[in-house]
């Protein structure tokens, strides 16, 4: 578990607002609806275990995304180190009727 944290610390530092490589757009909308159906947060093994059997990524490239999604302000960042989607189906409700 520790691994996952360490390497979600340092994948913050250089993941900027590039697409990680070899992920496309279908892989983003597959990421999105793999934490959707799993409560929207993706921080413990119980997390990523269906995320990545969902997707086809691996543990690395999920936390490639993840980062990639905060900082495209579609995820946030969580307190114990995990990250909470923000788009569709995991959009704040708030959020939601603000926008209808």
């Amino acid at each position: 578990m520790n691994k996952i944290f360490a390497a979600f610390a340092t994948l913050s530092l250089t993941a900027a607002c590039v697409l990680p490589e070899g992920v496309t757009e279908q892989d983003l909308a597959a990421f999105d609806a793999a934490v959707a159906s799993i409560g929207c947060e993706l921080s413990t093994e119980t997390d990523y275990l269906p995320v990545e059997l969902q997707t086809g990524m691996t543990r690395e490239k999920l936390i490639e995304v993840a980062q990639y999604k905060v900082s495209r302000e579609q995820a946030v960042s969580l307190p114990n180190g995990g990250v909470r989607s923000v788009v569709g189906a995991c959009q704040p409700k708030a959020t939601a009727a603000a926008e209808a």
